[in-house]
């Protein structure tokens, strides 16, 4: 490797970004900046990180304070782990399913197609040996990573036209980043990967002919039903996505053991405050958005079950060619299989009877 002036220059910057909040700490004041990959418009998203950040001041007392930019203030909201990775910011907050280009295996960080729900999958991360073997990928882009913040199952997105088959698919152009958007390729759709800001104008210039967010408290305050009417169900492929923070590997080695252990009190605590105001939040934004026009509908059968079956193609097809995604799989898939059998056994049969209740 050539070390040329640039690359000098480069490396000075970067190891002077990561080594000035050294300079605060001698003060008896640590300061580190995050960079969101979500606009401040998603308050649900982009407030994760503004918790996790009051929380580290309240547990420090003042003496670590992170301060947090939305998406395009520091870097892209797709950049946010490259920039975290290089040093040009202490950590980020983000979906890790938009660097899937750089390891399929980051999938599982976010979730899988058809995998966990979103309690199963905090259940993988934080007691079924998720974050012991997703520390190793994330090791190699320089970073440490922790949940913060779950969406609960999401839905299935915004549609100008009536999915009735599987033909309805072809050609469709659509937002949808990560293993998701490569499985609907293989059943016509045509995916882009485009960061929150920037969604709403594609849709309305006719750039994108659907577009998969989150759910309704974040749809409705994004508009797009103003510019597409249909409004499907289930998001089959983010069933209980969690959004991450990622932390310089050196930030996280210099920090001090009290503070390290106020980044996990914290990052835990955010990520269920996350999910108990989507799921608070939700249904009260449907009947909004239901009132305004927009048409209610679920996936037709015949769309799951192909998606389901190149989903789990797919996982196959990956874990034989991709010697990291066969390490986190073939345990995912165990626990996936054991917790999903207990779910069948209380949740699932209290669910089903409870739903279907007249009250």
């Amino acid at each position: 490797m050539a070390f040329t002036r640039r690359r000098i220059l480069a490396g000075a910057a970067a190891a002077t970004t990561i080594a000035a909040p050294a300079v605060a700490q001698q003060s008896g004041e640590l300061r580190w900046r995050l960079a969101s990959s979500f606009p401040k418009s998603l308050p649900i998203l982009f407030n994760a990180a503004e918790n996790l950040a009051r929380r580290v001041d309240q547990l420090t007392k003042g003496r670590f304070k992170i301060q947090v930019f939305a998406a395009g203030e520091i870097v892209g909201g797709l950049q946010v782990l490259d920039a975290v990775g290089a040093g040009t910011i202490e950590c980020g907050h983000s979906a890790t399913f938009y660097y899937t280009g750089k390891d399929k295996a980051l999938a599982f960080d976010t979730g899988l197609p058809f995998g966990l729900n979103s309690r199963q999958h905090i259940a993988w991360m934080m007691q079924g040996g998720g974050l012991e073997l997703l520390r190793p990928l994330f090791a190699r882009f320089g970073v440490v990573q922790f949940p913060l913040g779950n969406t609960g199952c999401q839905m299935g997105g915004w549609f100008r036209k009536e999915i009735n088959s599987v033909a309805d698919l072809s050609g469709l152009k659509m937002r949808i980043p990560g293993i998701g958007g490569e499985i609907l390729s293989r059943m016509g759709v045509v995916p882009q990967t485009i960061a929150a800001g920037d969604i709403y104008s594609a849709l309305e210039r006719g750039t994108i002919d659907a577009v998969e967010w989150v759910g309704p408290a974040d749809d409705d305050r994004l508009g797009f039903q103003k510019v597409a009417r249909y409004y499907y169900s289930p998001g089959w492929w983010d069933c209980g996505p969690q959004i991450s923070l990622y932390i310089n590997d050196k930030a996280w080695a210099a920090l001090p053991d009290e503070f390290k252990a106020a980044i996990e009190t914290a990052s835990a605590e955010s990520t269920m405050l996350m999910l108990a105001q989507y799921d608070t939040q939700n249904m009260a934004a449907l009947r909004r958005l239901v009132g305004a026009g927009v048409q209610l509908r679920s996936f037709p059968r015949d769309v799951m079950e192909a998606a389901f079956k190149a989903a789990d193609a797919y996982y196959r097809e990956e874990a034989a060619r991709n010697a990291e995604f066969r390490r986190i799989y073939e345990p995912w898939t165990r626990f996936r299989d054991e917790i999903q059998q207990w779910f069948r056994i209380a949740e699932l049969n209290y669910d089903v009877f409870a739903h279907t209740q007249k009250r």
